[in-house]
């Protein structure tokens, strides 16, 4: 985990905002602080935080208020927010989860947790992150191997065309052995090469019908922190 990830407290008590600036800074976080929803919109652009810490209870827009039009946001919905309540109901809880709250503390909490959760879903964004670039690049592989086999087709096109220059110039075969045994060899290395082609693209796929995906695995992330605050 990069030491220096940007942390966001928005809370419109003092005391809280104080308490986490100090800890979090000690621990090498990057902080920033907000006094409530506005205030957190406000400098979003500027601090684009790794992880929200959130109070529920604000003046001028709520912590579901705030998480609502941050998940609205393309620039901002991937952003991990912890939310913080005094409620305790089991539907407050459920209802900042359908919202896109990734972890729910209630009030009053205990430090040590609370950086536990921080660490906790930081190591997961990274691992997101990182499935996110192996698919990516999967994607990549695919579509240059695909790419690869129609030149192949084209170039086997090709053979095929010269083949029947070589025919029209010399009708009766004469000269004309030794450039279609070239051919032939030619061709049978384009046609190992696509087999091979073939069987790579052949075993991605079922790969992929196995393979957990990055929206699933984030869904299944959810479910899980779900499960674990009721």
């Amino acid at each position: 985990m990069n030491a220096r990830n940007k942390i966001l407290i928005v809370d419109d008590d003092p005391v809280n905002l104080d308490f986490f600036q100090l800890m979090l800074s000690k621990l090498g976080f990057a902080v920033e602080e907000a006094t409530d929803g506005v205030n957190a919109l406000e400098k979003m652009g500027d601090f684009h935080p790794d992880l929200i810490l959130l109070d529920n209870i604000m003046p001028r827009m709520s912590g579901w208020e705030l998480t609502k039009s941050l998940k609205e946001d393309p620039r901002y919905r991937d952003i991990p927010i912890i939310m913080f309540s005094a409620l305790d109901d089991v539907k407050d809880k459920l209802a900042g989860f359908e919202l896109g709250v990734d972890d729910y503390i209630t009030k009053p909490f205990n430090f040590s947790e609370v950086l536990a959760r921080i660490k906790s879903i930081l190591r997961a964004r990274e691992l997101f992150a990182q499935v996110a670039m192996r698919e990516s690049r999967l994607s990549l592989a695919e579509e240059l191997n695909r790419d690869i086999r129609q030149t192949l087709l084209d170039f086997s096109k090709g053979i095929d065309d010269l083949d029947a220059a070589v025919a029209a110039l010399f009708p009766d075969g004469e000269a004309s052995g030794d450039a279609r045994d070239k051919a032939a060899k030619i061709r049978a290395l384009v046609g190992e090469l696509d087999s091979r082609i073939g069987r790579t693209l052949s075993e991605w796929e079922d790969l992929k019908k196995n393979e957990i995906g990055l929206s699933a695995l984030e869904s299944e992330a959810r479910k899980f922190l779900r499960q674990g605050q009721r």
